[in-house]
């Protein structure tokens, strides 16, 4: 490169440093900038000529600041607090594989300083959580809004973990997509499924060797429930956890002290009639998935209405109850 192209780019690596080395605790001289600006990138330019940058800068909408007759960026798209919580997104997300997971975290940092790694200690965890090993997640991803946009079913294969705590393939399934959705903290795809002629959820971590069909999906409303689209507060209330069944009224007796729970679950649309200490709430929920979250609060929960449902977490309990009594051989 000729030295008049460096000096060209002089104002775009004056913004680069201000942005990659300074921040409020941390300024730069014009000197300081200078200096970069010519081991970094080979660009020799006066002290006047950074200052004149930096005035460009500032009519161009970046917030510069001085201290101490230091410069630096005092504004950037995300506050630091604000990375932080989206890297803590990402940590939480089991769906996510670690070496996916270290880069988008990388990516995150890279819109503060180089400072800011320094303070979030909790970046070099990640392969200590417990994450899944499908790294064709984000690949996956892109084909499902491919597949909804063009209108076409997707196929691909359904895995569950052996006792080598390793994927194996379970089914091939071949369904219409219409939404991906976060739920518990895993990611879900929602579609049809003409095999079974209901809607399915399969978990995203689960799915490998996906491959765009050309069967036409099924269009949504022809799907019996949703006629209207998709309800997103009764998918959110009314599955806390993703069975593929028809809602129903179901009622049950809990004591006040789990309310929290009963509202974190299932909302404020509940229907509650207190009863001394104890109260009496009626919710529209998945059968199956609510038998897990009454086994989940079993000692503080009853099923009383659908007598379905009563009687098949009364027999679960048994059986439980059967196997605990057994001796250990």
């Amino acid at each position: 490169m000729d030295g008049l192209e460096p000096k060209k780019l002089a104002l775009l690596r004056v913004l680069q440093i201000l942005w990659e080395h300074t921040n409020e605790s941390h300024p730069l001289h014009l000197e300081q900038i200078a200096g970069r600006l010519e081991s970094d990138y080979g660009i020799v330019i006066e002290r006047k000529a950074v200052s004149r940058n930096i005035t460009l800068l500032r009519d161009a909408g970046f917030e510069i600041e001085t201290d101490k007759g230091g410069y630096y960026l005092a504004r950037r798209i995300f506050e630091d607090a604000e990375l932080r919580l989206l890297i803590d997104g990402v940590l939480a997300s089991p769906h996510i594989a670690a070496r996916h997971s270290k880069d988008l975290i990388d990516k995150i940092c890279s819109l503060s300083s180089r400072d800011f790694p320094r303070h979030i200690s909790n970046i070099h965890s990640v392969e200590e959580w417990n994450r899944t090993e499908n790294n064709t997640v984000f690949y996956n991803i892109e084909m499902i809004d491919d597949a909804i946009e063009q209108g076409k079913m997707v196929q691909y294969d359904y895995n569950k973990y052996g006792a080598d705590k390793k994927l194996h393939k379970s089914s091939t399934q071949t369904v219409s997509p219409y939404q991906l959705l976060l739920h518990n903290q895993r990611y879900y795809l929602m579609g049809y499924c003409p095999y079974w002629g209901h809607m399915v959820y399969h978990r995203m971590d689960r799915i490998t060797n996906m491959h765009l069909t050309d069967k036409p999906a099924v269009p949504l409303r022809s799907v019996p429930g949703f006629e209207e689209g998709i309800n997103y507060h009764e998918l959110s209330t009314a599955m806390p956890y993703m069975y593929a069944e028809k809602p129903e009224r179901v009622t049950f007796r809990a004591h006040k002290n789990l309310m929290d729970q009963v509202v974190d679950w299932f909302g404020k649309d509940v229907t509650v009639r207190c009863n001394g200490e104890e109260v009496e709430v009626s919710v529209m929920a998945a059968p199956t998935a609510m038998l897990y979250w009454a086994l989940q609060y079993a000692d503080g929960v009853e099923i009383l209405k659908p007598e379905t449902l009563r009687d098949r977490v009364r027999d679960t309990l048994q059986h439980a109850c059967e196997v605990y009594e057994k001796e250990i051989t």
